[in-house]
């Protein structure tokens, strides 16, 4: 077993950024400004923007939150969001979900000018996506593909199989690995709630991709032998009798899968780490104008 590190690659990321900052420094250009909308107060979507805006800080990338209320109506949110649309010093900006209940996600989601969607969630980046053109590419799955490059993980004719199906990861990840290109080029089977004998799939997979949502869901009995393992899934299961009382896990038993793999992603420290970083990348592209030129 083999150790896919994302703390690692994404450390190399970083500096790969700052070095791009630094060039558009010299041209006399200003730093990527990358703009988050953090509306309420779930502890999880905290954390995450957070963590976007302190990577935002060591890249040298310019960051601006913006935190509104779990009472902010619907018709308040959007203005902010048409705020940001016309912002010409704003390159890219997110609205980190989830919502509070009585906001609509698909009509914030779609008044996000594409150009700006560094999220990749919008339809007219995803279409661009599912056609190999130019776009926005939703951060997780990103973050996956660039882990395959750069670990140079054969996925060419490869039986790949992802468990879930969210238009966050699983579905734009089955499109991304099938495409014509590296990684790329392999044959994807999508598994969800509905996939009768599941256990007889994922036995076959070369590549699992697990974004499932349940804790440690994927067993040894389920893989086969030099499998390698994407865990997208990070959960919080108690743990009694330690300092936090409880304790991260993916959707992938570790230890037990990890004996039969042969290159696995840790929980925490594995794709959570890219998802930030492609996002970065994402706003990067916005400010050279690389995707809607």
């Amino acid at each position: 077993m083999q150790i896919l590190d994302g703390k690692e690659l994404a450390k190399e990321i970083r500096q790969e950024l700052a070095a791009e900052v630094e060039k558009r420094a010299a041209m006399g250009k200003r730093a990527p400004h990358l703009a988050a909308v953090l509306v309420g107060d779930d502890p999880a979507s905290q954390v995450y923007v957070r963590n976007k805006v302190r990577s935002c800080e060591k890249v040298g990338f310019r960051s601006t939150l913006i935190r509104k209320g779990a009472d902010t109506t619907e018709a308040e949110l959007l203005g902010i969001v048409q705020q940001l649309n016309a912002d010409e010093t704003v390159d890219g900006f997110i609205v980190q979900l989830p919502l509070p209940g009585h906001i609509n996600e698909e009509r914030v989601t779609l008044a996000i000018d594409p150009r700006k969607d560094v999220d990749g969630f919008h339809p007219a980046n995803f279409g661009r996506m599912a056609q190999g053109l130019p776009c926005y590419l939703p951060a997780t799955p990103a973050g996956v593909m660039e882990m395959l490059r750069r670990y140079e993980i054969e996925t060419s004719g490869k039986e790949v199989v992802v468990l879930g199906r969210s238009n966050i990861v699983g579905t734009p990840m089955s499109i991304l690995l099938s495409r014509k290109g590296s990684p790329g080029n392999a044959t994807v089977t999508l598994c969800h709630s509905r996939t009768q004998d599941l256990a007889a799939h994922t036995r076959r997979a070369d590549i699992l991709v697990a974004a499932i949502g349940i804790p440690e869901f994927v067993k040894a009995d389920m893989v086969k032998d030099g499998v390698v393992v994407i865990d997208v899934g990070i959960n919080r299961v108690d743990a009694p009798g330690t300092e936090k009382g409880y304790r991260l896990c993916g959707d992938v038993d570790f230890e037990s899968v990890g004996s039969k793999a042969s290159w696995i992603t840790p929980v925490p420290g594995g794709v959570g780490q890219l998802t930030v970083v492609s996002l970065l990348i994402n706003t990067l592209k916005a400010a050279n104008g690389e995707v809607f030129a």
